[in-house]
């Protein structure tokens, strides 16, 4: 069975993680996604280790593992597009591929010719998707847009960390890029909206994609608690502005999370944990009471958590049909039943080292599942099978290009 996108080619003139990350899922979805890279360096994430990828005999190698965390399924061709005849491949590139991908800063690849406009100009059926940190206007347009500043300016920080009064207290990055893995996210939306207008009218489009506006957007129900009550939300570290028990709490021996979502589950937790006369409280009946009283409630639930351990609470609550769970390093998650069931660790075989390690494609589709995935591509590792079958290039065509520093 095809993949859904195996008639797509994806020109991915990105680095870091945003754009790689749309790149990576456009790949698991079948289609051939060209990496192009810098001789010599590639993409940053390249050198943004340790840990490096090892071999079977346990050498490092040159591959990080930031690196191969957003870039499976793809080929890698360098070249360098700052010469007038690297800029000349990358044009000819593009005429062969349904979709530029890019997170240069604002108008940064203008001037090789290379922006969507002198593209579009002869390819008018292209999608041109621009990643950048906040668009392509507005006062902050010319600046550069990292994840870490993203959060912090897109007021995900404020939202995340405990409160400043509480011993530790103060904003918090969230452990992931997160505001640059749901840009990439949002681009593949927006470009599977734009194939589909495509192949409704044959028009292409530009597609203009800001980690800010997707910062914003990502704040959901945050947002929404300001916007209808004027009130900025604080952060309230595990806990849930809107949902009372919703939140981790200490046992005897370490910590788990309580995820109370109704009032049905709320009687049975209390039922679990043998305190009726929490449930009988008017000031806990409803969610909205429990929110007004989170303060009153909080501190009973932890009172009564610390005189069993975690194993035995979780036990208990799930027998109870309450929604819970243990708080698992990343170790523990891959070692979790649920998730070797579902097959979220892979392998696949790497030049370097053999076999690379991978997360899976959460995508399950019953008629065109995710391509097997292929390990990310060392640097260059398919320069000369794309320009050879895509544009033609023979032997000594390449050995020039490379002589000259063109490709490598």
């Amino acid at each position: 069975m095809s993949g859904a996108l195996s008639h797509v080619r994806v020109l991915d003139l990105s680095r870091v993680l945003a754009g790689p990350t749309a790149g990576q899922v456009l790949a698991d979805l079948g289609a051939d996604v060209i990496k192009v890279e810098r001789p010599g360096r590639g993409d940053d994430t390249r050198a943004w280790g340790p840990p490096w990828l090892r071999d079977a005999e346990g050498h490092e190698t040159a591959e990080s593992a930031y690196y191969l965390a957003a870039n499976r399924g793809k080929r890698s061709v360098a070249i360098d597009f700052s010469r007038p005849e690297g800029q000349q491949l990358v044009r000819a590139l593009a005429a062969q591929s349904d979709i530029v991908l890019e997170n240069f800063r604002v108008g940064g690849l203008a001037r090789y010719g290379l922006d969507y406009a002198s593209l579009s100009a002869e390819l008018p059926g292209l999608i041109y998707c621009s990643i950048t940190g906040f668009g392509q206007d507005g006062p902050y347009a010319g600046r550069p847009g990292y994840d870490f500043l993203i959060q912090a300016l897109g007021g995900l920080m404020s939202v995340t960390g405990e409160p400043d009064e509480v011993p530790g207290g103060g904003p918090e990055k969230v452990g992931v890029a997160l505001a640059d893995v749901m840009s990439g996210l949002y681009a593949v939306i927006a470009i599977l909206a734009a194939l589909a207008h495509r192949e409704r009218t044959g028009e292409g489009q530009y597609i203009d994609l800001a980690l800010l506006d997707v910062q914003v957007a990502s704040l959901a129900n945050q947002a929404m608690n300001y916007l209808v009550s004027g009130e900025a939300p604080r952060r309230l570290g595990n806990a849930h502005p809107n949902i009372v028990p919703y939140q981790a709490f200490a046992s005897a021996d370490g910590h788990f999370i309580l995820a109370v979502g109704n009032d049905t589950q709320f009687q049975r937790l209390c039922a679990a944990i043998e305190c009726p006369h929490l449930a009988a409280d008017a000031r806990f009946q409803t969610n909205a009471d429990r929110v007004g009283h989170r303060a009153a409630l909080v501190p009973e639930l932890a009172a009564v958590f610390r005189k069993r351990g975690s194993d035995d609470w979780l036990q208990r609550l799930e027998a109870a049909g309450v929604p819970c769970g243990p708080i698992n390093t990343i170790d523990r998650v891959f070692a979790d039943p649920q998730v070797q069931h579902r097959g979220l660790r892979i392998e696949a075989a790497h030049p370097l080292a053999g076999r690379v390690p991978m997360v899976a494609s959460p995508l399950r589709l019953s008629a065109t599942p995710v391509r097997a995935a292929a390990a990310p591509p060392t640097l260059g590792q398919h320069t000369d099978e794309v320009l050879s079958d895509l544009l033609g290039l023979n032997d000594d065509a390449r050995s020039g290009l490379r002589r000259g520093g063109i490709i490598a």
